[in-house]
């Protein structure tokens, strides 16, 4: 019997979510303290292109305060494709530079066209939110990116994660080399990257891509119980142990003794009333 086809996510957003705005293949609706941001194009397996990455950056920017945990999935049968392939043509996207625009222009020129589409996959670590990336299908190039920009990642047992820009002569430029690497390690995240094989669910657990791996059909209503159980904890305490563990990996021993000090001594204060 084949197993169930995953639900789109359009189909399980809170029944009281309120949309904020759909635009360029992204819909990001708002429930209380959970914001749910949503690929809309699967048509075209929710490829990326500039437009869909400044719709990205923008609902980071749309956030209301209130929101404390940020659900990212896509429609249809996979979570991202990766960079539309009309990007490698010479004519690119309508009102966009080409690939081949952007070599021949000047390198500060090309260096902050790469920085603003950098833009949509950075505020997913922002240290007051926590963000879930639920990922089916394929997650490639960009889409594996855009899964690793994330903290946490649920995965159907149909994933396929690639990172396919060295096998195209280019890189990884989305900000996806320093999680990958983080989760990984520098000789996994290498041969992952230099080879641009596949890695599926099984693998992606074991070695720490996913934090879980589920049917696709309980997809979304995994992503909705994670981001319930995160919720339950107060939100300053999950700040601040989030900034702790960011900054773990750059402190020496002593100098995480220290900061957790100073992040205890602050919950304390805040707990007893005497906060700033």
């Amino acid at each position: 019997m084949a197993s169930p086809e995953p639900q789109h996510a359009a189909e399980t957003e809170p029944t009281g979510a309120t949309e904020v705005f759909a635009k360029d293949g992204v819909r990001l609706a708002v429930d209380g303290a959970t914001a749910t941001v949503t690929l809309t194009n699967p048509a075209k397996r929710n490829a990326q292109s500039p437009a869909l990455w400044r719709a990205l950056a923008e609902a980071g920017r749309a956030l209301p305060g209130s929101v404390r945990v940020v659900v990212l999935s896509g429609e249809g049968k996979s979570f991202s494709a990766g960079l539309d392939r009309q990007a490698f043509t010479p004519e690119g996207f309508d009102g966009e530079p080409s690939f081949l625009d952007m070599a021949r222009g000047e390198d500060a020129e090309l260096d902050a066209t790469i920085a603003e589409y950098q833009e949509a996959f950075t505020w997913w670590r922002r240290s007051d939110l926590v963000t879930i990336a639920a990922v089916q299908g394929h997650a490639i190039g960009a889409g594996f990116q855009l899964a690793l920009a994330c903290d946490l990642r649920i995965v159907a047992d149909d994933v396929q994660f690639a990172m396919r820009e060295t096998s195209l002569g280019l890189v990884p430029d989305l900000t996806g080399t320093h999680p990958l690497v983080s989760l990984v390690g520098y000789a996994r995240a290498l041969e992952i990257c230099a080879t641009g094989r596949f890695v599926h669910a099984e693998e992606a657990e074991r070695v720490g891509l996913a934090n879980l791996v589920v049917p696709g059909a309980e997809l979304d209503a995994a992503a909705r119980d994670l981001a319930a159980a995160l919720l339950a904890a107060p939100r300053d305490a999950v700040i601040e142990t989030k900034a702790l563990l960011q900054g773990a990996v750059h402190r020496s021993y002593e100098d995480q003794r220290t900061a957790e000090r100073a992040a205890q001594g602050r919950r304390l204060r805040d707990l007893a009333g005497l906060g700033e």
